[in-house]
């Protein structure tokens, strides 16, 4: 996911830089029906380690309603 502009977003503290970042969304099947269905259990951002830091990314569970959010934000600011 790319954003043109900083964001926010809830439980991440600070104002992310605008740039691309990788989400991942971890599914499970729901058992005991005739087709296959998946619920979401989790959604990760993986976020760049500020200056100084000794990893190169940090990954944080998000509500993907709130990314959904920020990116409507992100693609209405000129």
């Amino acid at each position: 996911m790319t954003f043109s502009h900083p964001f926010m977003l809830t439980g991440i503290d600070g104002v992310q830089p605008a740039g691309t970042y990788t989400v991942e969304t971890d599914e499970e099947l729901v058992d005991g029906l005739s087709f296959p269905v998946y619920r979401r259990v989790a959604t990760v951002i993986l976020l760049p380690v500020r200056a100084g830091g000794t990893t190169l990314a940090q990954a944080a569970t998000i509500d993907p309603l709130d990314l959904e959010r920020a990116e409507q934000a992100d693609a209405a600011t000129p």
